[in-house]
């Protein structure tokens, strides 16, 4: 039988989503200087494929891959900047499509997911 004075934690308390926003400052930080990186080598990738001697269709490719992960990179700052104001709006760790809390253990592996466990599997 449950002890009906336990609450359901409906949200996370302002101490846990300080935790989180750290932990999305310094992945954020961290994403914007690989942004960087990848922005540097596209822009000298002409200097870059002529120096190292590879020809046009190998320093194409390489542009596009290069290109490829760099929008991946956006993509992947735009979630954490979003996670962040779903800190400052205090509904971070909420379910999207259940409502509930998602686990500690998954916000901190994937920080900036809308979805817990049950949810995304149940997508499947």
């Amino acid at each position: 039988m449950e002890n009906p004075s336990k609450t359901v934690q409906t949200r996370y308390s302002d101490a846990e989503l300080a935790e989180f926003k750290a932990l999305i400052e310094k992945k954020l930080a961290r994403a914007k200087r690989e942004m960087e990186f990848y922005k540097e080598e596209l822009a000298s990738s002409d200097t870059n494929s002529k120096v190292k001697g590879l020809d046009d269709g190998t320093g194409t490719a390489e542009n596009n891959r290069i290109a490829i992960i760099a929008a991946r990179q956006v993509k992947y700052i735009k979630h954490l900047e979003n996670a962040l104001v779903r800190i400052e709006n205090k509904v971070y760790g909420i379910c999207r499509e259940t409502g509930k809390l998602i686990s500690k253990d998954r916000l901190r592996a994937v920080p900036h997911t809308t979805l817990s466990i049950a949810a995304k599997t149940g997508r499947k």
